[in-house]
């Protein structure tokens, strides 16, 4: 099976290729059509869904993927009760945005999507995404790095090396590709 990953970023083609380990997968650069810092779901699988439908308009793959991190709002939600024994609320953690990961799949007639991990943003990353900052830079910043987008990811970082960003991304993809894995859809 051949498949195209519509990036050059060498973590979403180990991602796919985790998923489709028999296949031959090709890294194929196309632009998302959405900002480069999506923001929200909505323009996050937009981007994603660009991604796999440019992918595979451009090869001759059986499938191509397309894979989208974004920045999304978080509903407000209030702290859950603890109970009479313990009244002090909790402080909600990431509150205000969150790192998204949403992948879509096509053969060219059909079309899936999938999300990957929901993983809060630090105060302080928040509100350098809020002022128009690009995730991967403020990171870059952060941890001193270079390219972090290209090595463990924000995932990584949030997550203390538990789920790297290949990890989170290869989430997101087996997730869209079910309709082309199981017998079930």
């Amino acid at each position: 099976m051949q498949l195209a990953v519509g990036s050059g970023n060498p973590v979403k083609r180990a991602a796919t290729a985790r998923v489709f380990p028999d296949a031959t997968v090709e890294s194929l650069p196309v632009g998302s059509g959405v900002s480069e810092q999506p923001t929200g779901l909505a323009e996050t699988l937009r981007g994603a869904t660009n991604r796999a439908r440019r992918a595979h308009a451009r090869s001759d793959a059986d499938l191509a993927v397309g894979i989208e991190g974004g920045v999304a709002g978080m509903p407000a939600v209030a702290a859950p009760s603890r109970g009479d024994d313990s009244p002090r609320p909790e402080r909600v953690v990431g509150a205000d945005r969150a790192l998204v990961m949403w992948a879509a799949v096509t053969d060219g007639d059909q079309l899936s999507h999938g999300g990957g991990p929901t993983l809060p943003l630090p105060d302080s990353i928040a509100t350098r995404i809020r002022a128009g900052e690009e995730l991967g830079p403020v990171m870059d910043d952060v941890l001193g790095t270079d390219n972090v987008a290209k090595k463990q990811g924000a995932a990584g970082a949030f997550t203390a090396g538990r789920l790297t960003r290949t990890d989170a991304l290869e989430a997101a993809v087996a997730a869209a590709a079910g309709p082309f894995l199981s017998d079930h859809y």
